[in-house]
């Protein structure tokens, strides 16, 4: 399976980016999907996940400005980041659970929920 990220770039503080994931491989809606980030110098950190119902999970400092979506029919999950600060620079990354693992709000935020990883997406925001 191939996870590819895109849509990262450069951006001014306030600004706004939509990052796709498309995820190569049968019977997509039965996963699973979150994004995670790693700015320089700092730990992978949770931003958002999909459950396979379509139910959104975010992390604090995202939640309010960024939207996770997935799309069924083109095997593509996305991120809609809007009021961008230099804070949300980092590398965008997508990832997947097993087949038909169910996410909640104590197992959504976790690395070790997602078995699949794609190679990031570098977003930078300047002030």
């Amino acid at each position: 399976v191939q996870l590819q990220a895109s849509g990262g770039g450069l951006v001014q503080t306030g600004g706004s980016l939509r990052l796709s994931c498309a995820v190569s491989g049968r019977l997509f809606s039965n996963y699973a999907l979150a994004w995670f980030r790693q700015a320089p110098g700092s730990l992978r950190e949770f931003v958002a996940a999909v459950s396979i119902l379509g139910r959104a999970f975010y992390a604090d400092s995202v939640k309010g400005r960024f939207t996770v979506s997935r799309d069924n029919a083109n095997s593509t999950v996305y991120l809609q980041m809007n009021s961008l600060s230099p804070d949300d620079t980092a590398v965008y990354y997508c990832a997947r659970t097993r087949y038909n693992i169910g996410i909640s709000e104590g197992t959504a935020r976790a690395m070790e929920t997602y078995y699949d990883w794609g190679k990031g997406t570098l977003v930078t925001v300047s002030s």
